[in-house]
């Protein structure tokens, strides 16, 4: 679908509820670009950006990233953008990095993935990373070519700790207790649209159709001013 203007979104959801598989067919299907807070901070650490420095120094410190360190960074990435349309994902966390979005940029749409957290322990302990690129797997549904192996690199997937499933359960009441407050400032809002399942490919088509819906209405009101 060729978009008619600029169309802004934001996905969220918990560790584990098939965040990065929608997200990439949101961004094949509408020519969103695809806006990872996860990629955005590896970056500036792998490069040893001023900002990367500093969040360096708070993750090994174990401290969380302040709010308005994580706004900057983001918002960084997303005026490099100019008037792209985006997709972004892992941000906002808090209410104050919610607002500083605001501050920004109009949020049109926040996709909510609701997967019951009993389907997300299951998957999460079947699940292995590529470290340095943060590429995931699972060996249930996305297996590597190579059991144990990086398809691109060949390098050795590992299990994150976070991964096993005695800190799954922590891991999710943590994002719950966090994220819950900003899924009702966006439900405030009215533009928080909530997808609810136990597997990707029966949630996808009804994200693909609402974006569809939402997407035909804004350009028929682009049409409706010109």
């Amino acid at each position: 679908m060729v978009l008619q203007r600029v169309f802004r979104a934001v996905i969220m959801g918990p560790p584990g509820s098939g965040k990065g598989t929608i997200s990439e067919r949101i961004t094949k299907s509408f020519g969103l670009k695809h806006v990872s807070s996860g990629d955005i901070l590896r970056n500036n650490m792998n490069a040893k950006t001023e900002l990367g420095l500093l969040m360096k120094a708070c993750i090994d410190q174990g401290q969380l990233l302040p709010d308005n360190m994580m706004a900057r960074l983001i918002l960084h990435d997303l005026r490099a953008l100019g008037n792209e349309s985006w997709l972004l994902d892992g941000f906002p966390r808090t209410i104050l990095q919610a607002e500083a979005l605001d501050d920004a940029y109009s949020v049109d749409t926040v996709i909510n993935l609701n997967v019951p957290f009993e389907t997300i322990k299951k998957r999460l302990s079947s699940r292995w990373t590529h470290t340095p690129s943060g590429r995931v797997y699972n060996i249930d549904f996305n297996p590597p070519k190579v059991p144990g192996l990086d398809d691109v690199t060949g390098e050795p997937l590992v299990q994150r700790d976070d991964d096993t499933p005695h800190t799954v359960s922590r891991r999710l009441k943590a994002y719950e207790n966090q994220t819950e407050p900003v899924l009702e400032y966006y439900r405030s809002k009215g533009v928080l649209q909530t997808f609810s399942g136990t597997e990707t490919n029966k949630i996808w088509p009804h994200v693909e159709a609402f974006l569809q819906r939402k997407l035909t209405i804004l350009s028929k009101k682009v049409a409706g001013h010109g």
